[in-house]
């Protein structure tokens, strides 16, 4: 909050937190897509603690346009207003968080709470002839979006949407992921400095290694995702770009009674084998998929832009800025298209290439015959693909939104 007063920012925390507090207390209409993730999940979560309790009606999962009431975490805002955001960690609101994992046989304890702090750092970033584009730095995969729009744009894929385009893409993703996997963890422990994987001696060799006609074998990883985008912009050209996650639909599944708070999933990233990358520690920070994006384009315009999904944000947000802003598709559009999916994603553990059914079949077939393991989804609109979303401030001052008809968001100005 202190920082983003020192970017202009005007609201105090009581109205910040107000809308929030009003739906906990008073309600907040349950989703199509809520209920249906209650009910595909409801034999793993129904036992966990404090899941029921919250998020089913009398031991069923809601029907979409259901009333959901969060009295506790009603409370719990409230106190935040008045309080200040400190005490979520340090205050009383803390002690309770603490008191009930250690309740249910949690290894976080107060003194692990006490030591949380948000930090500022310095975001990654990538020229392109388009303008620079921005990412977050690890224990994130901003790396991993940047290096896929690196090395496509040096392609030189003139034209979008056809073969060359989305087998580009899938290439450097394939590249881009293999770096992130062997790079990425806590930003204290980084094997190398990650400056050298942004520096063009780095992409002008990985790009060499792309086949401009066939497929490179491919091994998936593990990314997972549940996660939300949101962006802004507002008259005085401050622009957002802000991803939201706890990791699966309904994160570690846990509401702790005491305050009403679920409890995200990203500790699950960790690995128990010693010698990972990505080991558990104490104090060490676990590699998250979140990466909103932000582009500063070399016509004026400023473009915030990100989605859910796990290992599919990277590859969605490639889709989308390379229609809208390299080939000029309208933006709406850009976000439209029907996309694909490289490797696991939330709620799946399939590794193959997934497209959505909208793609020209003679395209669909093209990626086959190249090497590529082609499903064709049943779907037009695919959950699977993300739930994208982006803001565009234009340099004369006026705004262009688009969101994914795949979820349930939208776009509006205020």
């Amino acid at each position: 909050l202190d920082a983003a007063k020192a970017y202009g920012g005007r609201m105090g925390l009581g109205d910040l937190l107000a809308p929030a507090i009003t739906h906990a207390k008073e309600g907040a209409i349950v989703t199509k897509s809520q209920a249906r993730f209650t009910s595909e999940k409801l034999s793993e979560l129904t036992h966990v603690p404090g899941f029921a309790q919250v998020f089913l009606f009398d031991g069923k999962p809601p029907d979409a346009g259901a009333t959901l009431k969060q009295t506790a975490l009603a409370a719990t805002l409230e106190h935040l207003a008045h309080a200040g955001l400190d005490d979520f960690y340090r205050g009383d609101v803390g002690r309770e968080i603490a008191g009930d994992l250690d309740r249910i046989g949690s290894l976080l304890t107060r003194s692990d709470l006490q030591r949380c702090r948000a930090t500022l750092a310095e975001p990654l970033s990538v020229a392109l002839d388009d303008g620079t584009v921005f990412n977050t730095p690890p224990p994130t995969q901003g790396l991993a979006s940047l290096l896929i729009l690196a090395l496509f744009a040096r392609l030189r894929v003139p034209q979008g949407e056809g073969f060359d385009h989305v087998h580009g893409l899938v290439e450097a993703t394939k590249r881009a992921f293999a770096a992130r996997d062997r790079m990425i963890t806590d930003p204290d422990r980084l094997p190398q400095p990650i400056d050298r994987y942004l520096a063009a001696p780095f992409l002008d060799r990985e790009v060499l290694a792309i086949d401009r006609r066939k497929a490179a074998p491919w091994r998936p990883s593990a990314g997972a995702g549940g996660t939300v985008w949101i962006g802004a912009a507002d008259a005085s050209g401050l622009v957002v770009s802000y991803l939201q996650s706890l990791y699966w639909e309904f994160g570690s599944g846990v509401v702790l009674p005491r305050t009403g708070v679920l409890m995200q999933n990203r500790g699950s990233s960790f690995s128990l084998d010693a010698g990972a990358l990505n080991a558990l520690e104490p104090g060490r920070l676990p590699f998250h998929t979140l990466n909103p994006a932000l582009a500063v384009l070399a016509d004026g315009r400023v473009i915030a832009y990100g989605t859910m999904g796990g290992d599919g944000q990277p590859q969605t947000q490639a889709a989308v800025f390379t229609r809208h802003v390299h080939y000029g598709v309208p933006l709406a559009r850009a976000i439209d298209a029907p996309r694909w999916l490289l490797g696991r994603t939330w709620g799946s553990a399939r590794g193959n290439l997934r497209m959505e059914s909208r793609f020209a079949d003679v395209l669909i077939e093209r990626l086959g015959a190249a090497g590529h393991d082609v499903e064709v989804l049943p779907e037009g609109y695919s959950d699977l693909m993300g739930h994208a979303g982006a803001v565009v401030c234009h340099p004369d001052g006026t705004f262009e939104a688009g969101h994914d008809p795949r979820a349930d968001g939208g776009a509006a100005g205020a």
